[in-house]
């Protein structure tokens, strides 16, 4: 057997039959299947770039390097469901191999899921015009100021529909290609397959309600940051925080509004924290916060940042809500600290109390021998008018 494609083609057996070969189309049949080959290399070299990335955003990005490499189109852009239980839609456009700004008016890509269930293969773009024509829904009117050439769907196992993406023209050729849409469709097999395992993960660590870590992930960050710290000699804390009230607000209020407030709540502690830290819902209206490598002073101030920023936060509702406050301990562990993963979180628990017990919407922090050394507390502003 040839050794490589030079040691075939200098055969003797193959030079005296070389015209007879040619003549049945043999040469041109191997050519077609090192394209082939070419063309299935590319594709598990695109599919394992995907999966090796660790968020959506990170997806859909290689996702938009695989497409453009191949195709030169002249946009793309993403219509993605950041949460798979509610209708928002974020739009992703790059143009010229850069993201760029683009509004458009969605506010759901719900309504397609029927039609994507039916056609899950890219198609072209005046297709799915045809039946946004005969559904007489206008809420996608606005794709045609983009004037794509494509809509790919990207599709769960289960038919669940997670984004479409917009695929503009090429740039270099005409149309695309039959085997050009044949990859697309590969390709967006093992996307849709990376976004899937992806939800799988962050459903398995993140709380539904708020997107914040829950707890099971955040005592076993807690056990790790705790070893740490006691093999580097470096100082960590936890930031215990407790909704003033709350049960009150939810009988004036009603559950709902409630859980739309820990949805706010759990958005500023997200925005107010390092990407290092480790935001969790402890369970009902009780948050916490893992400070890697910080020290008490700085979790203290950290504390006050999402304090004062929850404190001033507006909660859109069918009604005017009240002002929202919270209540923090905040506790800094060591290696000479010594103390078990329950203990630790007790010490913030207690620095808690005293917030709540001092006229709470403060932060105190405590000391490692059990000690409150300091509390401060945001001017109270009165609640809005009902």
């Amino acid at each position: 057997m040839a050794d490589s494609k030079e040691d075939f083609l200098s055969n003797p057996a193959i030079i005296e039959n070389y015209s007879f070969l040619q003549s049945l189309g043999v040469f041109a049949y191997i050519n077609e299947l090192n394209q082939e080959i070419h063309h299935f290399k590319k594709l598990l070299a695109g599919a394992a770039e995907v999966f090796n990335q660790t968020s959506i955003d990170d997806i859909l990005h290689a996702t938009f390097w695989q497409i453009s490499d191949r195709f030169l189109p002249s946009f793309i852009v993403f219509l993605w469901r950041p949460h798979q239980n509610k209708p928002d839609v974020t739009v992703k456009a790059y143009k010229n191999y850069k993201q760029v700004d683009l509004l458009l008016e969605i506010d759901s890509i719900s309504r397609m899921e029927p039609f994507f269930q039916q056609n899950r293969q890219p198609i072209k773009y005046k297709l799915l015009r045809r039946h946004i024509e005969d559904t007489r829904d206008n809420s996608f009117k606005s794709l045609d100021t983009l004037s794509p050439e494509l809509v790919v769907p990207i599709l769960g196992p289960s038919g669940r529909l997670y984004g479409i993406i917009l695929v503009g023209g090429k740039l270099l050729e005409d149309v695309y290609t039959q085997r050009e849409l044949d990859f697309l469709n590969r390709i967006m097999s093992f996307v849709s397959q990376a976004i899937q395992n992806h939800l799988h993960y962050e459903r398995s660590v993140r709380d539904v309600k708020t997107g914040l870590f829950n707890y099971g992930f955040f005592i076993t960050r807690l056990n790790e940051e705790i070893a740490w710290t006691n093999r580097k000699e470096q100082e960590a804390s936890l930031i215990v925080i407790d909704v003033d009230k709350f049960k009150s607000f939810n009988d004036t209020y009603g559950h709902l509004a409630g859980d739309k407030v820990l949805e706010s709540i759990a958005q500023v502690i997200k925005q107010s924290v390092r990407i290092e830290d480790v935001p969790c819902r402890f369970g009902g209206e009780e948050f916490i916060i893992l400070l890697p490598s910080t020290d008490r002073d700085t979790a203290f101030i950290t504390a006050e940042r999402v304090r004062n920023a929850i404190a001033s936060m507006t909660v859109a509702w069918t009604q005017p809500l009240p002002q929202v406050t919270i209540s923090l301990g905040v506790f800094t562990f060591n290696m000479h600290t010594n103390l078990t993963t329950e203990e630790i979180i007790r010490r913030a628990d207690e620095a808690l109390y005293q917030s709540k017990s001092n006229g709470r919407n403060r932060t105190t922090a405590a000391c490692p021998r059990g000690l409150f050394y300091r509390a401060q507390q945001l001017e109270k502003k009165p609640p809005l008018k009902r």
